[in-house]
């Protein structure tokens, strides 16, 4: 077992983590700015919802312990999963369990973690992955290429 610090700057070290896509009623996604003082991605935008699972936490359980914790969305909300995904760069291995919900809102963040939270409609999302999504995380941009491509959003 290894603790975030460990996995975050040694891409050998594989963890879980899972994601959530949060919608709202009209199929805006939701996405957080990354504090400035987070130590991966300070700044950027990035999955609503994402989070180490605990040891012996399966995906379902963890993406519904990430969404209360980070946006106050009730665990017992409805939750579908969309897919598994795998990401690999020079600071972590991480294989993904994502999965999405609808909620309007309103969102309660930690702001020590989470600079902000807004939706982005579709031709926004398409219109910075067009620009080279300077101001999305690398792992977003995979995931939003995904949920794009496969109409998801």
């Amino acid at each position: 077992l290894a603790r975030r610090r460990e996995c975050h700057g040694n891409p050998k070290l594989v963890h879980r983590t899972a994601h959530v896509v949060v919608f709202n009623r009209a199929g805006d996604i939701l996405l957080q700015k990354r504090s400035l003082a987070k130590d991966v991605q300070p700044g950027k935008w990035d999955t609503a919802v994402g989070g180490h699972l605990a040891p012996g936490e399966n995906y379902e359980s963890g993406a519904r312990r990430e969404m209360a914790e980070e946006l106050g969305i009730a665990s017992s909300s409805p939750l579908e999963f969309l897919f598994n995904s795998q990401i690999r760069n020079s600071i972590e291995s991480e294989n993904v369990g994502v999965f999405s919900t609808v909620s309007e809102g309103p969102f309660k963040f930690n702001d020590v973690e989470i600079d902000q939270v807004r939706f982005w409609t579709r031709q926004e999302l398409q219109t910075e992955l067009a620009n080279g999504a300077p101001a999305f995380t690398p792992n977003l941009v995979k995931e939003l290429h995904r949920l794009l491509a496969n109409n998801d959003a």
